[in-house]
């Protein structure tokens, strides 16, 4: 990878798209709710002035900075998951946690495949993969980016977001991890099917497999994930992706991340 090339800022060549979901006060959600406090100007001047050593009024019109304090589970919004938040090991060695994840794992070429047909709960089976990258005439090389698109993101605020998204089959992703991915994202709620989905094929079946298959494949073989993308649709099928690590996690995931994306000339 030209290096020098990559951090070279061009506005011709590239364009910013968001692929975040926001964060607000005590939305809703199944893995917490995030609580913001906000200090105003004036709270500004009253904490700043203890440490400054001086007053309040001292500081122009009475007024100082103003902050947010968040609270809130790394699992919130757009994140991502390191391979120890799937298990404690991974192929029998400590599993990394987000720190020790290489960034390197989340720069390089990726691609957007296209699943807008996949029906609520289903899973996003390794045929489904395979007939995505034939559409687009695409072959996976090690260390591509894959991003699986399914426009949920549309539903973000309904019940529908939480409880009825398509999710990642274990076959799906062992066969991407097969190729030599190692990052993969997707614009629902989780990577695996919705919660209640998986719990009711268990106790229907009581077959375990049926419980966070996707995640479980983690347990054996080393890869991250994005969950909770959006604007999947506003990029090009092929690109540059730069998705970046905005703070240091330990366990789960990264709380949210920004994406920057370079048009590539031509493509596969």
């Amino acid at each position: 990878m030209d290096v020098i090339a990559l951090l070279q800022f061009n506005r011709a060549k590239w364009r910013i798209i968001d692929l975040t979901l926001p964060i607000y006060p005590f939305h809703q959600d199944f893995v917490g709710f995030p609580k913001v406090c906000k200090w105003g100007h004036v709270e500004g001047a009253r904490l700043n002035s203890v440490p400054a050593g001086v007053d309040p009024e001292d500081f122009p019109e009475g007024m100082g900075q103003a902050w947010e304090e968040a609270t809130l589970t790394t699992h919130l919004g757009t994140h991502l998951d390191s391979p120890y938040h799937y298990y404690p090991t991974t192929a029998g060695k400590p599993a990394k946690t987000i720190d020790k994840v290489p960034l390197e794992w989340t720069v390089g070429d990726g691609v957007v495949l296209d699943l807008t047909h996949k029906k609520p709960r289903q899973f996003i089976t390794k045929e489904d993969i395979v007939k995505a990258l034939k559409k687009i005439n695409y072959t996976l090389k090690p260390y591509d980016i894959v991003l699986i698109r399914t426009d949920w993101d549309k539903n973000w605020g309904k019940r529908t977001y939480f409880e009825d998204h398509p999710g990642m089959s274990a076959e799906a992703t062992s066969y991407l991890l097969d190729q030599g991915i190692v990052n993969i994202g997707v614009d629902t709620f989780g990577f695996d099917r919705p919660f209640k989905a998986m719990g009711d094929d268990y106790k229907r079946t009581g077959d375990k497999r049926y419980l966070w298959p996707a995640h479980f494949v983690g347990k054996d073989r080393e890869f991250i994930h994005y969950e909770r993308l959006a604007n999947l649709d506003k990029i090009p099928v092929t690109l540059r992706v730069h998705l970046r690590r905005s703070t240091s996690g330990d366990r789960g995931g990264q709380r949210r991340l920004d994406q920057g994306l370079r048009h590539r000339r031509g493509g596969r």
